[in-house]
């Protein structure tokens, strides 16, 4: 059985997720072979669902086939997924995104990524103790399970641990984003702009891959004013594994609020005093 070796040590302490991290890896091949599969296919069937986003038959195909993995490996977990809703009850749900960044998928952008949560309920209510984030046209994947860490690589067996930054001043920290459309119909668009232009740098990577390089240190603050549980439950374990903080913009820890601040833990309080719900 894989250890992270440094935490290994505290695992009679506290519950075993292991068998879930590793489960989660075998979610996220099927789910690649998938998407890879029909990445850039001409004939690539697009749809438009009822809040005017597209959804993809990749899409589809990727959570029909998560689901069915999980039927089998655990058929008294629950499951939430984007494209399907929600199915069964209980203390374990599984959060499925089968394509985060369906936009870029469709035209050939390869920043897009599967995200599989698994949340646990507990005395402070539901919160996700194990992500994967697998984005195979950028061959890159992420993980972490509460207690254990988190890392990047290929395989559990061949990984790199994750540390979020040190940057301790606003005027050094990289600030990663999605657009500036959500900012202003929230009318946070001026706390937005003023910390642009008090932080070092600024880019709209977008969707998962901020929070991926939160978690990788190289970058130190992003945000996004509205997203679903099933774009922040995998994101959030990551990002606080490494040693990061993950609230939403209330300053409430996880993915519960509607929207999302992730920063290495250092500017988490100055990023919120910008683009907070105290500041609008």
């Amino acid at each position: 059985m894989w250890l992270a070796p440094e935490t290994s040590r505290y695992c009679s302490h506290m519950p075993d997720y292991h068998d879930d991290l590793r489960l989660g890896h075998v979610l996220a091949d099927a789910a690649d072979a998938a998407t890879m599969e029909r990445f850039k296919a001409l004939d690539l069937k697009v749809e438009t669902k009822p809040d005017m986003t597209p959804v993809s038959e990749a899409d589809k195909a990727a959570e029909e086939l998560i689901r069915g993995h999980l039927q089998r490996a655990r058929p008294r977990d629950a499951v939430l997924g984007e494209e399907f809703g929600s199915e069964g009850s209980g203390p374990r749900r599984w959060i499925i995104d089968p394509i985060d960044g369906t936009k870029n998928y469709v035209r050939g952008v390869p920043v897009w990524a599967t995200l599989i949560a698994l949340m646990e309920r507990g005395e402070g209510g539901d919160r996700p103790v194990v992500g994967v984030v697998s984005a195979p046209a950028l061959n890159r994947r992420w993980w972490a399970a509460e207690g254990l860490g988190a890392y990047t690589g290929r395989s559990l067996t061949s990984a790199t641990r994750l540390q979020a930054s040190r940057v301790s001043r606003l005027q050094d920290a990289s600030f990663g984003y999605s657009s500036l459309t959500g900012w202003e119909e929230q009318g946070r668009l001026p706390g937005f702009l003023e910390l642009s232009r008090d932080c070092w740098r600024t880019r709209g990577y977008g969707d998962f891959w901020p929070y991926m390089m939160v978690a990788e240190g190289s970058v130190d603050i992003c945000a996004e004013p509205e997203l679903s549980l099933w774009d922040m439950a995998a994101c959030a374990v990551v990002v606080q594994e490494a040693g990061g903080r993950f609230t939403g913009l209330d300053g409430v820890p996880g993915p519960h609020s509607g929207n999302a601040a992730a920063s290495n833990g250092l500017l988490h309080e100055e990023l919120l005093s910008y683009i907070g719900d105290e500041r609008r």
